[in-house]
């Protein structure tokens, strides 16, 4: 059976520089990445562990949520009513 290679859009050869032309695949545990637009080439292995995420401000645990320093807002209106 033959491996099915894929272009990745928007991808650019870290070589030629050439956008649209890198092409990939994955066999045998290992991920393939190639240029057909020159001889660039690049093998990885696929690692089964997954990289722990990295903190974001919407992924990091939050110490003022449970602090209850809270004041209330006082709304004023302008034309003094």
């Amino acid at each position: 059976m033959a491996v099915q290679k894929r272009f990745i859009a928007g991808a650019i050869c870290p070589r030629c520089a050439e956008m649209d032309r890198i092409r990939a695949w994955e066999q045998n545990g290992i991920r393939y990445r190639e240029c057909v637009s020159c001889d660039f080439f690049e093998q990885l292995p696929i690692e089964d562990e997954a990289l722990p995420e990295l903190e974001t401000r919407v992924s990091r645990p939050r110490d003022d949520q449970t602090r209850q320093d809270f004041q209330p807002v006082k709304i004023l209106d302008p034309k003094g009513r």
